[in-house]
């Protein structure tokens, strides 16, 4: 079974240093019919003018990721890190018993485009902390790259759930194919471009709830990028 949930029909908050879409309910924007997918919780597509950012905020108890599409994001945290996270790069921040972060676009022309995405952790009250990991390009080009799981295998950012999250990076026609183990749900969510999931046209924002499927065939259309969460 596969739901589309189209990029058009998201929440959406634009103010003037921020252009946000929400996949699920966040923020102002309810909907209880999309108001996360097993363990994912919030999906936000953001695009940050120069200069501008979102200052300290506390967060507990969620696994946070950020993939930076274009542009540059400055983070900061109250464990004292600090960092600038660019595409490729995978940062992951347990928010835990809490954190405070601000994250900033710090280029005066060029605006910063990201995914910020959250997962519920498998448990409560955890350390906070913070991982970022960078992938190259070909890694990611016409094949599924693993950026973040439980176990951090094969380099990636390690996350507290059942959850294997992989990037990738289409030329027009590459293909791939992901098997998903019995009793396992997936989200593909697209960055950019336009790809086909087993057969259906997906667009840039477009969402898709994969569940009582063994078989994802993932071909791009153009130039495209996508992020697949493979999810208990």
């Amino acid at each position: 079974m596969l739901t589309i949930r189209p990029a058009a029909s998201r929440g959406h908050t634009d103010i003037d240093w921020l252009d946000s879409w929400h996949t699920f309910s966040f923020g102002d924007y309810r909907d209880p019919q999309w108001h996360g997918f097993r363990s994912l919780r919030v999906i936000n597509d953001d695009r940050v003018a120069p200069r501008g950012g979102f200052d300290t905020h506390p967060h507990r108890d969620m696994e946070i990721i950020t993939w930076v599409l274009s542009g540059a994001l400055e983070h900061r945290d109250s464990l004292g890190n600090g960092s600038v996270i660019r595409p490729g790069d995978m940062q992951r921040m347990t928010a835990g018993t809490g954190i405070l972060h601000s994250e900033f676009n710090p280029s005066s022309a060029e605006p910063v485009h990201l995914l910020q995405m959250w997962l519920f952790p498998d448990r409560k009250g955890l350390n906070p902390g913070y991982e970022q990991r960078a992938f190259s390009a070909g890694a990611m080009q016409n094949r599924l790259c693993l950026v973040a799981s439980r176990d951090g295998r094969d380099g990636a950012v390690t996350i507290n759930q059942d959850a294997d999250v992989f990037a990738a990076r289409f030329e027009p026609g590459a293909s791939v194919r992901h098997e998903l183990r019995s009793e396992r749900h997936a989200w593909l969510q697209v960055a950019r471009g336009s790809v086909t999931l087993n057969g259906n046209m997906l667009l840039a924002g477009d969402g898709a709830a994969v569940g009582e499927e063994s078989t994802l065939d993932i071909a791009g259309r153009d130039s495209s990028e996508i992020v697949l969460f493979d999810l208990a």
